[in-house]
């Protein structure tokens, strides 16, 4: 397995590659979800790249960029043992310049939801994707569907800006109690962890009156705020696949979607039906 700290090293790299290239973007701190992008990819290309950055520009002040879980060597291991054939680790300054061009994110479903709660994310979200796109060149890039809006926000980007990449989307992997896998789960104590699973457990709820046939949103989202009323709950939410409102599911184009803060951890869960 090769590594890789300047772009123009990694582009070099990626010239000598004649066939098909899975990427994987990571922050690092890579756990159960992440190993089952980077497996998807080594079976589904011939050469799996993976990028471990932890990108200064989506974070916003007083959020935890300083304090963002960091285990490189760990992650290394992990990547060798899953098949990585290289791994790209760049820094800030290898990767902004002083006087940086900027993309913003749409102005209407970019400052919805997340977008609303976290004002300027998604544009430094897409800025970084965009350039380790930029930098590797991928056949495939793949996201888990964790970060829905996220995932949507980069799949419009490769269909406004013309990119020759197809974006897979990765189903979510929980834990054993249902939690869904993320690096700040390791923020949370016991007793916020137990908190920490009503969000899991209100959209299993909500599938489960789907199933039974509501279909109202304006019902099934005051059920869920019910089963979240111990959280710090920013948003409950059901949008199509493109991201509108609905006032009514529907089957096979709706996500449920939840954000709260559980002690000082804020966590977003959803599920695609």
């Amino acid at each position: 397995m090769k590594t890789f700290n300047k772009p123009k090293e990694m582009q070099a790299y990626r010239k000598t590659i004649t066939k098909s290239v899975g990427f994987v973007p990571t922050m690092g701190a890579l756990h159960e979800g992440h190993i089952s992008l980077i497996k998807q990819s080594v079976e589904e290309n011939e050469t799996t790249i993976v990028s471990i950055f932890v990108n200064p520009t989506q974070f916003l002040e007083g959020e935890d960029l300083e304090s963002y879980p960091s285990k490189i060597e760990a992650d290394l291991k992990i990547c060798e043992l899953a098949g990585v054939d290289a791994v790209f680790l760049p820094t800030a300054k290898t990767m902004y310049e002083s006087d940086e061009l900027r993309i913003t994110a749409p102005k209407i479903k970019g400052f919805i939801l997340e977008g609303a709660k976290r004002p300027g994310h998604f544009d430094g979200v897409l800025q970084v994707v965009l350039k380790l796109f930029n930098i590797t060149s991928p056949t495939k890039a793949y996201f888990g569907k964790k970060d829905a809006q996220q995932l949507f926000m980069i799949e419009n980007m490769v269909k406004h800006l013309f990119l020759p990449i197809m974006i897979v989307p990765c189903e979510i992997v929980r834990e054993g109690d249902g939690l869904a896998l993320s690096s700040r789960n390791v923020y949370l104590s016991a007793k916020e962890r137990e908190i920490a699973l009503f969000l899991s457990k209100s959209l299993k709820y909500a599938t489960k009156q789907i199933i039974e046939g509501e279909r109202d949103t304006a019902k099934i989202k005051a059920m869920m705020e019910e089963v979240l009323s111990a959280t710090e709950l920013e948003y409950v939410e059901i949008v199509d696949r493109e991201f509108n409102l609905l006032k009514e599911v529907e089957i096979g184009d709706s996500i449920l979607l939840v954000a709260a803060r559980v002690g000082t951890t804020r966590l977003i869960d959803n599920m695609w039906v």
